[in-house]
């Protein structure tokens, strides 16, 4: 902590009056298009105007610079404060924002990276899967890159019942990815009933910790406590447990079942707009985002193709997933950015021939298919790698639904699952005529 400085009482002030912009531009705009999560925008708020206004570094007028940090918003729903908050940086104008969920808007009720949308990486709001892309973007920029830029994933509580988020956590502290902070706004309640441990943050923290991550409980509505946690350095990934109301500044709504993906009736949403227009104070100081260290290299990925064609003898024989394994080791020497992800299964693959070629430029996943699929698409994200991701192929099925944001997403990675046959037989014995 020795290199925290405390924010002025100016700059608080401006951050709280960001957070209330942020809330009354998310009511407007959901209102507006009659569909959204204005109470899961609002308790995030001064979550979001912490990062895009103290902590991190990025060029607002570029949001896809190599250099800048990343973002992930897996709790997607909360799409609005997303958008209001680069509204607020000036990327996108107000008429933009109050097109949302309209036919031919580029601002869609869950953030996909198209047109309008650079400064989304990858789709997200099929719940459980940002923190494992964020796991791909912090492996990449430590391992890869080796550049300064960090990774920040805001995820909702809710999803923390997927086992897919624990699937990253686990990752994430094995490769100790001291670059990843992930902020979970832990409001209390989800859909339908209340998140199974509510606001019991102690257990949060332990289960992070057992993970292996530094964990910070905060209230994630002081702008001064998420400040101070923000700027902590530590050697493992971290990860801000922030205590928020779901609802925060609708006195209707705070902290109350039944107003999940509801937008406020007009005229509610007027008296609250005025209520939090009379809470954004006078401050004479703006906010500009730090400017990022322009230490990531440049990648070209336009050429990345095989030298020649393979030199097989006619009559020879060799299985397709050796000859996979081959075709991507000699790929791998021509382009020091194509990368190799398989899920303990490199021996069957054949991937482990790229393994033992280029050791640096092969992840190692292990049995989590979910989270592989996910680490993939974060890797591949602003065209920074060629990846290839390969297991049995039955083993994907189970990570169907991170195929289908991965798609969404364009996310341009390649799967490769072997022993796709008829039937594969992991024991000598035969069953039993009586059954099992």
């Amino acid at each position: 902590m020795e290199d925290y400085h405390k924010p002025d009482q100016q700059t608080v002030q401006a951050l709280r009056n960001i957070a209330n912009r942020l809330r009354i531009n998310c009511i407007k705009a959901t209102t507006a298009a009659g569909s959204g999560y204005p109470t899961s925008c609002c308790s995030v708020a001064e979550i979001m105007s912490v990062l895009y206004f103290n902590t991190m570094k990025y060029r607002p007028e570029d949001p896809k610079n190599i250099n800048n940090d990343r973002f992930v918003l897996s709790k997607g729903h909360a799409a609005p404060a997303l958008y209001s908050m680069w509204m607020e940086t000036g990327f996108l104008k107000e008429s933009e924002l109050f097109s949302l969920c309209q036919v031919e808007t580029s601002l869609e009720g869950h953030p996909t990276p198209f047109q309008k949308q650079q400064f989304v990486d990858v789709a997200t709001g099929s719940l459980g899967q940002g923190l494992g892309v964020a796991c791909g973007m912090a492996y990449t920029g430590k391992y890869f890159d080796k550049s300064s830029y960090r990774v920040f994933c805001l995820l909702g509580d809710g999803e923390m019942s997927e086992g897919s988020v624990w699937e990253a956590m686990a990752f994430a502290s094995y490769y100790q990815l001291d670059n990843l902070v992930a902020i979970l706004d832990i409001n209390r309640l989800g859909q339908s009933d209340a998140a199974p441990l509510q606001h019991h943050l102690d257990k949060y923290q332990r289960r992070c910790e057992a993970f292996g991550w530094h964990a910070i409980v905060v209230d994630g509505h002081s702008v001064e406590e998420l400040c101070k946690a923000l700027s902590q350095a530590r050697h493992q990934p971290t990860a801000i447990i922030a205590k928020t109301t779901k609802g925060k500044g609708i006195p209707a709504a705070e902290d109350k079942m039944g107003w999940h993906g509801k937008p406020l009736p007009k005229d509610m949403a007027d008296g609250v707009v005025k209520d939090l227009q009379a809470r954004i104070t006078s401050s004479s100081k703006r906010l500009y985002p730090a400017t990022p260290v322009e230490d990531a290299p440049p990648v070209s990925l336009r050429n990345v193709r095989m030298p020649s064609a393979p030199s097989y003898k006619p009559g020879e024989k060799i299985s397709t997933r050796k000859a996979y394994g081959m075709a991507l080791a000699k790929l791998g020497r021509y382009n020091e950015r194509v990368v190799v992800l398989d899920g303990d299964t490199n021996n069957f693959t054949y991937s482990e021939i790229f393994k033992n070629e280029h050791p640096n430029r092969f992840v190692e996943c292990y049995i989590a298919q979910q989270n592989m699929v996910s680490v993939a698409t974060g890797c591949a994200a602003r065209d920074r790698n060629v990846v290839y991701a390969s297991t049995l192929a039955s083993f994907f099925t189970r990570a169907y639904d991170q195929l289908r944001m991965a798609a969404i997403s364009e996310s341009n990675i390649i799967l490769c699952g072997s022993h796709c046959g008829l039937s594969i037989v992991f024991s000598s014995s035969p069953p039993s005529p009586r059954g099992p």
